[in-house]
């Protein structure tokens, strides 16, 4: 499972030693980001939906083969704040940080704690393997602003994911099952697919339900423009009771109240996704991960494949061909650690276009390094989602920020959708009971607040 959301953190981000002594190098052509070149960098990779292999198989050679007398001390845990959170707050941190799971750190109190590296002069820097461009200059749009707090540049969000409706390509054609793109349409063909004994659609309650929050947040995207998440995301009152997010929220709760399984509530990821592969489940919210996330799993008979979501009504803003894709999976650089510039031109690798191609044959994830993948065999699922990608042309939104910048309205949203999706809750109630958390927190003067344009 991989996200750009926030989970569990421990009490304390702050605290360290300040003053533990840091390798430094000489700046040059060949050396921007002035690391030591024989000083060791460790790195610590979330081992979830992606793998791990892309970190062991070709980022960490890439770096060797640039800095040979560099050892790269690597460690993977599908746990990353129950593992790392202890060692930033005693103040020996890794250098380079994978920051991903149901269980990562509250990434806008890590910025607060000072514990993270400004990325300015990694984004500035000469491209690894592109001659004449900066590695800013080589990202797709939006790909530094997505990590950026308060003007800074804090994080990398590496990997492009495309979120939609998944399902099985070879069971919608077997069937006969045309997509979607009115609310009507959707509800119809779930009205067909229930009578066939399939669910019709599905998540997993117990620790996948911010897959529906994004679901439902794109659909009111749609409705009103992303305007209406831009104002979720600078807490404006009466951002989540505006018509976009209640008329998502109500058609939502609709699908929720007819066409879910109720067991799901209680299920995690990997169950309900196993339930898709085996052609109990036709729709799936998620990210282009998924493919790669089941590919074990994944029987000849199924085809992974993804389609936009539905326009909920006649007036929608957005056309039913919008989507919204974004990058996700931060990693950063710790700004205690003993090696920070290394674990920033580690980053610089993974940036590279040969880093790139190499992540995507390995996870079939995009990565937000533009046109690295250009011409390349690619899986079905991700074809599929490039595809889409195509279709929407300009209508491709980045969605939202909340979720990693305040921890307590993103457990508030998570907890509130389940109560839509799985108990019968109405519309009013899921867009009051956020509205009043969103207030809560920006009443909150402990809560370091970030504003997005």
């Amino acid at each position: 499972m991989a996200t750009p959301a926030v989970g569990l953190l421990s009490a304390c981000v702050g605290g360290g030693d300040d003053t533990q002594k840091q390798s430094t190098g000489t700046k040059s052509a060949d050396n921007p980001l002035g690391i030591d070149p024989k000083a060791g960098v460790e790195i610590i990779i979330f081992n979830g939906g992606l793998g791990t292999a892309y970190a062991t198989d070709v980022d960490t050679p890439l770096f060797n083969k640039k800095w040979p007398d560099a050892k790269v001390t690597y460690s993977a845990t599908e746990q990353i704040s129950t593992v790392v959170q202890p060692r930033i707050n005693a103040g020996s941190p890794p250098d380079m940080i994978n920051n991903s799971g149901s269980n990562l750190m509250d990434f806008g109190a890590i910025v607060k704690a000072g514990q993270a590296a400004d990325l300015t002069d990694l984004f500035a820097a000469p491209s690894w393997d592109v001659a004449g461009k900066t590695v800013a200059e080589t990202l797709v749009p939006g790909a530094v602003e997505q990590g950026t707090y308060d003007g800074k540049p804090m994080a990398m969000n590496y990997s492009y994911t495309v979120f939609g409706l998944w399902y099985n390509k070879k069971l919608f054609d077997s069937k006969g099952w045309k997509l979607p793109a009115t609310w009507a349409e959707f509800t119809a063909l779930c009205d067909t697919i229930k009578g066939a004994g399939i669910t019709p659609f599905g998540y997993a309650g117990a620790n996948a339900s911010y897959y529906m929050v994004r679901a439902l947040l794109t659909s009111a995207a749609k409705i009103g423009t992303e305007q209406c998440l831009k104002d979720i995301d600078n807490l404006k009152p009466g951002a989540w009771t505006a018509e976009p997010i209640k008329k998502a929220a109500a058609a939502w709760g609709e699908i929720g109240n007819k066409y879910i399984n109720k067991t799901f509530l209680g299920l995690k990821h990997t169950e309900v996704q196993l339930q898709q592969d085996q052609d109990k489940l036709a729709f799936y919210p998620c990210g282009s991960w998924l493919e790669n996330e089941q590919a074990k799993d994944t029987p000849p008979t199924f085809e992974y494949a993804v389609t936009p979501y539905p326009s909920v009504t006649t007036a929608d803003q957005l056309p039913a061909t919008a989507i919204n894709a974004a990058a996700g999976e931060i990693y950063f650089a710790a700004a205690k650690g003993k090696n920070p510039q290394g674990g920033k031109e580690y980053i610089r690798g993974m940036l590279s276009k040969e880093a790139a191609l190499g992540f995507t044959k390995l996870t079939k994830s995009l990565t937000v390094v533009a046109g690295a993948a250009d011409g390349q065999t690619i899986s079905p699922g991700l074809t599929s989602a490039n595809d889409m990608l195509g279709k929407a042309g300009k209508d491709v939104f980045m969605g939202y920020l909340f979720d990693t910048w305040y921890k307590k309205l993103d457990d508030e949203s998570r907890g509130a959708v389940n109560d839509l999706m799985f108990k019968g809750g109405d519309a009013e109630k899921f867009c009051q009971r956020m509205e009043a958390a969103s207030q809560a927190v920006a009443k909150d003067s402990s809560v370091t607040k970030f504003t997005r344009s």
